[in-house]
């Protein structure tokens, strides 16, 4: 997917929820700004003079998009807060004595405006330094690929254990109570379900992510996801044995199945958990892996800053080490497996 910050409000969000990009970036350009009440701000025209554009265009682009600029660090400096500006800073910047207000913009807001700004050719510039910056941090913060990025999280190892003993429950009643193709029967159910949850089959996620034919795609799932199908394939499995109940024993068809599948998701209970699920894998695909899912695209939304900590900041783990902290488990899992 073609990324314009000018364009997307979710982009632009995703680079500003981002801090490591963002202080990347600051490093990256260097600017010389005022260290003022714990964070660095530039005035109007400070603004205006690195993106090379007048100051009324800056003063255009703050009305547009006042409630976005102001969520992301612009914002006016009066009273108390503009006497000690003054103080500061008031002779290098030419701040009149009779002024009662001035917006600020923090280095967020600053970067904020350039990927709003659609003159010039500096804030092209700075948009597409931007754009290398946030994936050059994100693969130097994941080891140089994101395709396993969902790992990081401390949560994908219990989530993951849970789906293989959910899914035990949905392989058994299909065995017992579907019939079909001895091993055909699995794959299409599961692409069924598939379909249900994030609207994709297995070969269509398959390309999306760019994945190998060894690469298992449950494998790259945030945690949330598994979840999601976990309890799915659960209550399938369930409806398909009741079903089987129904017809005294006798085998349900292939259609019979996608017809419980197809009420199972349409069911109000599972509204707020395939909409959950859907919003996590489509966000955090464009964000993290570059991933653009189109049949989920109206679940898109910003990832937000604890998010960026869970995979790529202090409370990211490296899968080594979640492997490591859940051997005991594991191996208990192995010999409930072979007894």
């Amino acid at each position: 997917m073609d990324k314009n910050l000018s364009i997307s409000t979710i982009e632009r969000q995703n680079v500003l929820n981002n801090r490591f990009a963002v202080e990347a970036i600051q490093k990256a350009l260097n600017i010389e700004a005022m260290l003022f009440d714990g964070q660095y701000c530039f005035t109007k025209q400070m603004v205006a003079d690195f993106y090379e554009v007048d100051e009324r265009t800056i003063k255009r682009y703050i009305k547009k998009y006042e409630m976005e600029l102001s969520a992301n660090g612009y914002f006016l400096c009066r009273g108390n807060q503009l006497k000690l500006f003054k103080l500061h800073f008031g002779r290098d910047i030419n701040v009149p004595t009779k002024t009662t207000v001035i917006g600020l913009f923090n280095f967020r807001a600053f970067l904020n405006i350039g990927m709003l700004l659609s003159e010039g050719e500096k804030a092209k510039q700075v948009r597409n330094l931007i754009l290398d910056m946030v994936i050059a941090t994100i693969h130097e913060r994941t080891g140089g690929g994101t395709k396993f990025i969902n790992r990081r999280d401390a949560n994908f190892i219990p989530s993951a254990i849970a789906e293989i003993n959910y899914r035990k429950s949905l392989t058994s009643a299909i065995n017992q109570c579907v019939d079909g193709h001895q091993t055909m029967k699995y794959a299409q159910i599961t692409d069924y379900i598939y379909k249900a949850v994030f609207k994709e089959n297995a070969k269509e996620y398959r390309e999306i992510l760019k994945l190998k034919e060894t690469d298992k795609p449950r494998e790259t799932m945030y945690a949330e996801v598994l979840l999601m199908i976990a309890a799915f394939e659960n209550g399938v499995g369930y409806e398909i044995r009741e079903k089987h109940k129904e017809k005294s024993g006798q085998l349900l068809s292939m259609q019979e199945v996608y017809t419980i599948i197809d009420k199972f998701a349409e069911h109000p209970f599972q509204q707020p958990h395939l909409n959950d699920a859907r919003t996590k894998m489509a966000s955090r695909d464009l964000s993290f892996r570059d991933a653009f899912h189109g049949n989920i695209a109206e679940y898109l939304k910003a990832v937000t800053p604890e998010e960026y900590e869970r995979f790529i900041g202090s409370e990211s783990i490296d899968f080594d080490s979640i492997l490591e902290a859940n051997q005991e488990v594991l191996k208990r899992l192995k010999q409930a497996e072979d007894e």
